[in-house]
C-alpha cells in the first residue's frame, strides 16, 4: 500500500502504482460527453491522474498537460479523475482544453486497478495524483506518485519517458 501526503497527513492508497516494465492495466473509463475512454492500441499514453479538476492543482496539471500534448507525436494525454463528466466538461469548456482527454473513473474500477484510490484522509475515495506514462504496446514505462498531494507532477520527467 504506497502513501502519499495531504497537507501533510499520511494518506494510504488502496495499493501500488504499476511497476514500470509491467503491462498496464486496461481501463474502461467516461469521457466528458459520457462516450467510452480506453487504451488505443499503439499509441503512447500520459495518464495524468488527480483528485478533481475543481481543485488549483489539479485544474494545473490539466492546463499543463494541455499545453504540452500539442508536441506529443502518435501520444494521447488522458487527464482521470473521480469528478462526474459534467464537471470535466464543464472546466474544459471554460478552460479551451482541447488537447487532452478528461476521463472520469465515476464507474470503473481504474483507482484500484492503477492502486490510486485514497482509501482514508480527507479526499478518500478519490484519487492520489499520479503520472502513469504508456508506450506503443501498453507497457509503462514511467510512473510517479507525487509524495504531497498539492504538488504537481514532474511534467518534463514525463515527457522525457516518452522517448
Amino acid at each position: 500500500m504506497a502513501t502519499t501526503a495531504l497537507g501533510g497527513t499520511p494518506a494510504h492508497l488502496v495499493g501500488e502504482l504499476p511497476a514500470v516494465g509491467d503491462a498496464a492495466p486496461d481501463f474502461h473509463l467516461v469521457g466528458s460527453d459520457f462516450s467510452a475512454v480506453t487504451r488505443e492500441p499503439g499509441v503512447r499514453h500520459v495518464l495524468n491522474i488527480f483528485p478533481s479538476v475543481d481543485t488549483g492543482v489539479c485544474a494545473a496539471s490539466v492546463r499543463e498537460f494541455n499545453a504540452r500534448a500539442a508536441d506529443l507525436d502518435n501520444t494521447r494525454v488522458v487527464c482521470v479523475s473521480a469528478d462526474l463528466p459534467f464537471a470535466q466538461a464543464r472546466f474544459c469548456g471554460a478552460e479551451g482544453i482541447d488537447k487532452v482527454v478528461t476521463a472520469s473513473g465515476f464507474r470503473s474500477s481504474f483507482g484500484d486497478d492503477y492502486g490510486v484510490r485514497l482509501v482514508d484522509g480527507g479526499f478518500e475515495g478519490l484519487y492520489a495524483r499520479a503520472v502513469v506514462v504508456l508506450d506503443e504496446d501498453g507497457r509503462v514505462v514511467h510512473t510517479q506518485l507525487v509524495p504531497e498531494i498539492g504538488q504537481e507532477p514532474d511534467y518534463d520527467a514525463a515527457v522525457a519517458a516518452l522517448g
